[in-house]
């Protein structure tokens, strides 16, 4: 897909980070924007930006792991615009801890908006993106921790593994029926945005919360760092840049960090020799 303006974007996610460096990036290419976010204030605020840069911009609240809520954002797109041409599917929080210590109501979440998020992103708009016979593009927020395995993080790491192989899958069935859409899964290193706040839309309780629902002192100990991890990342607008490379290139793997590369290599490195896995520490996915 090489033509931008014009056009029709849906974001989601598009309240902070990634989600809003796209939608901000799309506008800049004259395309008119449709922006959902669980999150009413930032929601608002990111959509009042958007349309002060002259593009064409809906905020529609959304809650990626209620397939009724993206059904709705998928009639509302097409109600008001008639097409969308470009669908990303980019909300995503996180969580972590040892893996047999992680809560189910925690995994519930996690696997509810980073994968189930997307599965429903792509039965509500796919459908209909195919149908229309026009060229355009599916993009799905993974993660670099979809493409290698980080200690701590299990339950993340199960939801972003499972947008690769979704997105992979999808762009091979989407070349076998002939369909001009297509696809890129984004696996980003560490990036400026609030995901470590993410628990802030948690229904019910805090992320690492054991049974009483206080933080787990270890969980907090890690959540400290990372933040450490994340303020020193990659600007979301260099993410946005990429992937608008990516969709005009009609390349999938967009890998935002060349560090990422040798920790990629390894596993799979690994895997060839039926080696145990690597640890892939986080701190190795900070370097551009």
């Amino acid at each position: 897909m090489e033509e931008f303006a014009g056009r029709v974007a849906v974001v989601t996610g598009a309240g902070s980070g990634i989600g809003l460096a796209l939608a901000r990036a799309f506008a800049a290419e004259s395309m008119s924007v449709v922006l959902a976010d669980v999150e009413d204030a930032a929601l608002e605020k990111a959509a009042a930006e958007v349309a002060e840069s002259g593009a064409d911009a809906v905020a529609v609240r959304t809650d990626v792991s209620d397939p009724d809520s993206v059904a709705a954002l998928a009639d509302t797109a097409y109600d008001r615009f008639g097409a969308v041409h470009v669908l990303c599917n980019n909300a995503g929080v996180s969580g972590g801890g040892l893996s047999w210590e992680i809560p189910l109501d925690e995994w519930d979440w996690i696997l509810g908006v980073n994968l189930r998020g997307v599965i429903h992103g792509v039965h509500a708009f796919v459908p209909r993106m195919v149908a229309g016979g026009e060229d355009g593009h599916i993009v799905n927020t993974a993660s670099v921790a979809g493409l290698v395995t980080t200690p701590f993080m299990a339950s993340y790491n199960v939801s972003k593994h499972g947008v690769v192989t979704l997105s992979e899958t999808m762009a091979v069935e989407l070349a076998m029926v002939g369909s001009p859409l297509g696809v890129s899964v984004v696996c980003p290193g560490w990036v400026r945005t609030r995901i470590h706040e993410a628990d802030r839309n948690r229904p019910g309780r805090s992320a690492g919360a054991g049974d009483g629902g206080e933080p787990d002192p270890a969980f907090a100990a890690m959540r400290g760092v990372v933040e450490q991890w994340i303020a020193g990342g990659m600007d979301p607008a260099e993410v946005a840049r990429q992937v608008l490379a990516a969709i005009r290139e009609r390349r999938f793997y967009v890998k935002t960090h060349a560090a990422m590369e040798d920790l990629i290599r390894q596993r799979h490195a690994a895997i060839e020799a039926g080696a145990d896995p690597p640890a892939s520490l986080p701190t190795d996915f900070t370097a551009n």
